[in-house]
């Protein structure tokens, strides 16, 4: 396959990721969007999200509800296209094949036909606008719209989304008498609506048109104003910069909507450059990294922030749902972006390589609502029977499809690698030159990883290479030569580089043994990135039968809290990786017992298929998995099993 379907340019790709502007704006991005197409374990897992689920959507089916406004008084049917577009797009951007161009063309063409005279583009009857989630799904119609504005360049479709948020703003706007922070479904007040941010900023960004820019500062001053939702405002950015913990904040602390305006707020930071609002932004990153996230990197119960990083070892209600989890990647990735700040790359690590794949049906067609650290898989339901479709379902595909855009960056001084997937990724040289580099090795199965070099000139410029927080040694060398590397930082390697220069690195992969933050007595165990789980697939079997040790055990670990894992070996290939842990029975008898990684504990998505990652010391395994605790916290009691939909079943 030739170069240009494999990778767009480098202009194109970040115009789709919502980095070329027409607005002059205050602050610019310290790293910005590379080019990168993986291979491996995890680009068969983009491949299979891409094939699967996003580019086997039925357009129609998204669609219908605008044609219809069948959302009537309630209903949020009018966020599956817009959700589920921003996704394709990304897709697209990934591997514009001919065929992906068509299905966007196509998903693009459909929804316009739906646009009304004075601009609307929404499900809800006339006699329902500003309802309940009416200006929620008018988001997502302009998050779509302006994707396919930065693929295309298409004016009309610029045209479309501005006269759509033009009838917003005469609904909503400065002159209408409307505090938009009052309207939305009472539960989350106001949240939802106010999202709006981000896509008016984006489209004053592509315009310049100055009444966007004023709607986005109206949108945040309605924040501070009472209204019938809330009698003392949701003070969202006050409330960011306190100590306030999270579940205690906005009188509606539910995590999706919440950092969907901050998502927004990142966008009106690049065009004011105001301090504050980088400084909220960065704040409430760092309480949810306190307070709310868990060790799989997401967070929330029952939707909402509820101190979940004290509380993951209880049986959580409706634990981690995907919308959160695809959410907090975005919005670490606009710091990442506007920072240059490697601990971010970090987080997003994390989630990636845990809640984020663990929430994905094998073959990618499908994603869960809720991911636990115990229990078992199941599919998301159908929130609309019509539409086919969850709120999860179509945001999950977001977050996956931002990890391409992160992997490598390049700033004014050179590439950054963010990520040591196996892999191709091209860039810009500082003196405009496209280069390329390729990254080998099994990471993070296994610890090291080479990246070698592919320059049509020698040139003088800084390689960035991210050294992981967990990686407390990690050897770095270039044909040879090493480096002194800090963890949490990137090693930054200035030198005239050249064409078959190759970069090797080896990273501390000793595996630790984790407490609970809450101090009850269980442990988890993390290597590298990645959690590992207990799975009731690897419980020992004798003539077809299970066989659980009877005996009472803890983990065996150094007094450093680190434990001496071995690699072992499964016939069942879709556990990406398993190890031995050492562990002491109560009558100090040494045992191995297998762990597996988060990602693929329990993704049969079978009944039965028990997984669990926090365990107590000592625990008897012939109870790790029967402890009289709903085992199906992701279903709803007395309702059976959601399934993928025949429609989207891969055969």
């Amino acid at each position: 396959m030739k170069a240009s379907i494999l990778f767009l340019s480098s202009a194109l790709l970040m115009a789709c990721l919502g980095s070329q502007t027409m607005a002059e704006t205050a602050v610019g991005n310290k790293l910005s969007p590379a080019r990168t197409r993986f291979d491996g374990y995890l680009g068969g897992r983009i491949d299979l999200c891409i094939q699967n689920r996003l580019m086997a959507q039925d357009i129609e089916r998204v669609v219908q509800p605008f044609r219809d406004k069948s959302d009537g008084k309630w209903g949020f049917k009018c966020e599956f296209w817009g959700k589920w577009f921003t996704a394709a797009a990304m897709g697209y951007s990934y591997s514009p094949t001919a065929a992906h161009r068509e299905i966007i063309d196509r998903a693009v063409r459909e929804l316009l036909l739906t646009q009304g005279a004075d601009g609307y583009i929404g499900t809800y009857p006339d006699e329902f606008h500003l309802g309940d989630w009416d200006i929620w799904g008018r988001k997502y119609v302009l998050l779509g719209l302006l994707a396919y504005y930065d693929i295309t360049k298409d004016p009309k479709v610029l045209e479309a989304a501005a006269s759509a948020a033009d009838h917003l703003i005469r609904e909503a706007g400065p002159e209408s008498g409307v505090n938009i922070a009052g309207t939305g479904w009472i539960g989350w007040k106001g949240l939802a609506p106010c999202s709006v941010l981000e896509p008016v900023v984006l489209l004053y960004q592509r315009t310049g048109e100055q009444r966007y820019l004023d709607f986005a500062r109206h949108i945040v001053k309605s924040w501070d104003s009472p209204n019938v939702l809330t009698p003392t405002g949701l003070h969202l950015i006050e409330e960011a910069l306190s100590d306030k913990p999270m579940w205690k904040m906005s009188g509606a602390p539910k995590a999706y909507e919440m950092m969907s305006c901050f998502e927004g707020l990142c966008e009106l930071y690049r065009c004011t450059g105001e301090k504050r609002l980088l400084d909220a932004e960065k704040n409430l990153v760092r309480k949810i990294e306190r307070d709310e996230l868990m060790i799989v990197g997401s967070g929330s119960a029952a939707e909402i922030w509820f101190h979940g990083k004290e509380r993951q070892c209880e049986p959580v209600y409706q634990g981690m749902e995907t919308c959160v989890t695809a959410t907090w990647m975005k919005l670490l990735y606009q710091l990442l972006r506007l920072t240059g700040d490697s601990h971010y790359a970090d987080l997003l690590e994390q989630t990636l390589y845990n809640a984020m794949l663990a929430a994905m049906s094998p073959q990618g067609e499908w994603w869960a609502y809720y991911s636990g650290l115990m229990g078992e898989r199941t599919h998301s339901h159908q929130q609309f029977t019509d539409v086919v479709m969850s709120c999860c379902v179509a945001n999950g595909p977001r977050g996956l499809m931002t990890v391409p855009s992160w992997a490598l960056m390049t700033s004014d001084k050179g590439p950054a690698v963010n990520l040591y997937a196996s892999g191709t990724g091209r860039f810009t040289t500082p003196s405009g030159k496209d280069a390329e580099l390729r990254i080998e090795g099994d990471y993070p199965a296994e610890g090291n990883a080479s990246v070698r070099l592919s320059l049509p000139a020698p040139e003088r410029f800084t390689l960035s290479l991210r050294i992981p927080s967990w990686s407390s040694r990690t050897r770095v060398s270039v044909n040879g030569k090493t480096y002194k590397a800090k963890s949490g930082k990137y090693l930054e390697i200035k030198r005239f580089w050249k064409d078959g220069d190759q970069v090797t690195l080896d990273f501390d992969m000793t595996a630790k043994v984790v407490e609970d933050p809450a101090g009850s007595g269980d442990a988890a165990i993390v290597r590298g990135p990645v959690v590992l789980s207990f799975d009731t697939r690897l419980i020992p079997r004798r003539d077809g039968v299970d066989v659980p040790p009877m005996y009472r055990f803890e983990f065996e670990k150094a007094s450093d809290g680190t434990i001496a894992l071995e690699e072992a070996t499964t016939h069942d290939r879709s556990m990406w990786m398993v190890f031995n842990v050492p562990c002491l029975d109560e009558g100090g008898g040494r045992h191995l017992l297998p762990l597996c990684d988060y990602a693929s504990a329990g993704n049969t998505w079978e009944e039965g298929n028990l997984f669990r990652v926090w365990a107590p010391q000592p625990f008897d395994f012939r109870h790790l998995y029967v402890n009289n605790l709903d085992w199906h916290a992701n279903c709803t009691v007395g309702v059976p099993r959601p399934d993928i939909p025949e429609l989207y079943k891969v055969r």
